[in-house]
């Protein structure tokens, strides 16, 4: 396995050679190829596979059959005997910076934070992850422990890569003890950290670039910490020093004196927003005697109907409670947002005889919405268009005559 897996002894090498084995076609086209040894990466131990070519064809995905031997899916044949393989070589770097760089940082948050990790996955693509123990961390904490890996990045310690027979486990002083039996591959970050791992690596910890925690979550009882290491890294400062510059230049201020400057927005917007509520709640009785105004006589009783775009579901339903003191008024009062989002409250004065929560049933049945309440006061919602709203509305004073 090891022979055919040639990564394992050599993680810079990108294009090679070799024989092909077997090529088995798949029902979408593809293939499944095996050759005589292979230098792609197959997904696993938490890193994502190798992309590239077989031949000029796209490889897909590389995994591992039950004997331990890399597979590579491919679009199409790939001929043969010989077959070229190219790696995608900006994808294998940014994993092996990944890979180093999650070996580096796990170390440090055991010796900083005492956390073992419990896993981590490798990508290239987005941050890759350590899980630990669920803990409470704050930023200063995780910070030390960044700046401790960083340090060892700096330093620029040789990456190790040899084999041991499972018999030695004990001459090498494993972070965690290997999970595998046999002759077992050895990761040594010079000094620092010996782990057994069949990932690719880089050469020294200086490839590696920097280290940056980007943000943490709870995650299946665990505590989940994202990082992003070389390019990755500088893309993710990229973007941050995008949207501070812009932040920045919308305040007129320095990146610096924004975040102040925001709480202070912040704090007023809530002021402004308690007195715009404050007001609101002195306008809702003059606008429900003006919707009563409105009323038009339906036999014994009055009948009112307003629809609003934007209005809060509170709104109409105080607004409904207000005209309810109105003994012989029925009112229908509709909302529709922008999401086509319905809100629909109707209010029955104790003399009008009808029930509101059965009017309510009946206008929301057809649009499949639903609500609830009492004889005076219902509400309820559903998803609308403005043409069903009318509907509803229009049909409301035949469902009061027919009564």
């Amino acid at each position: 396995m090891i022979r055919q897996l040639a990564y394992l002894a050599d993680s810079l090498t990108t294009e090679f050679e070799a024989q092909l084995v077997q090529a088995t076609p798949l029902p979408d086209g593809q293939f499944e190829v095996l050759l005589t040894h292979s230098y792609f990466y197959p997904t696993s131990g938490g890193q994502q596979h190798d992309t590239g070519t077989l031949n000029g064809v796209p490889v897909l995905e590389v995994t591992k059959d039950d004997a331990g031997n890399a597979i590579h899916r491919v679009a199409g044949p790939v001929g043969g005997p010989l077959v070229r393989g190219q790696i995608d070589a900006a994808r294998r770097f940014a994993n092996m910076q990944h890979h180093s760089a999650q070996h580096i940082l796990s170390a440090a948050v055991t010796e900083v934070l005492g956390l073992e990790t419990l896993s981590a996955h490798i990508s290239a693509e987005t941050p890759s992850t350590i899980d630990v123990a669920d803990t409470p961390l704050d930023w200063a904490e995780l910070e030390r422990a960044e700046q401790r890996a960083n340090a060892i990045v700096f330093e620029n310690r040789p990456v190790k890569v040899y084999f041991v027979d499972d018999s030695r486990t004990d001459t090498v002083p494993f972070r965690r003890p290997p999970k595998v039996s046999g002759e077992i591959r050895v990761v040594e970050i010079d000094g620092w950290d010996y782990s057994a791992c069949g990932g690719t690596h880089v050469a020294q910890t200086g490839s590696v670039g920097l280290i940056k925690i980007v943000r943490t979550e709870r995650k299946n009882q665990k505590l989940r910490l994202h990082f992003v290491a070389g390019r990755q890294a500088l893309d993710h400062f990229r973007r941050v020093q995008r949207v501070a510059i812009d932040i920045s230049n919308h305040f007129s201020a320095n990146p610096e004196d924004v975040v102040a400057l925001a709480a202070q927005q912040s704090e007023a917007l809530k002021l402004a927003q308690k007195e715009l509520k404050r007001l609101q709640a002195e306008l809702l009785p003059l606008e429900a005697q003006k919707l009563a105004a409105t009323a038009q006589p339906v036999g014994r009783m009055r009948f009112a109907t307003a629809q609003f775009g934007n209005r809060p579901a509170g709104d109409l339903r105080e607004l409904g409670r207000l005209l309810q003191s109105e003994a012989d008024l029925v009112a229908v009062l509709a909302g529709l947002d922008d999401s086509q989002k319905l809100s629909l409250v109707v209010s029955c004065g104790q003399a009008t005889g009808m029930a509101a929560r059965e009017l309510l049933t009946r206008l929301l049945s057809p649009v499949g919405g639903r609500g609830g309440g009492d004889a005076g006061l219902a509400q309820g919602g559903a998803t609308a268009t403005s043409g069903q709203v009318s509907q509803l509305l229009a049909g409301a004073r035949n469902l009061i005559l027919a009564d």
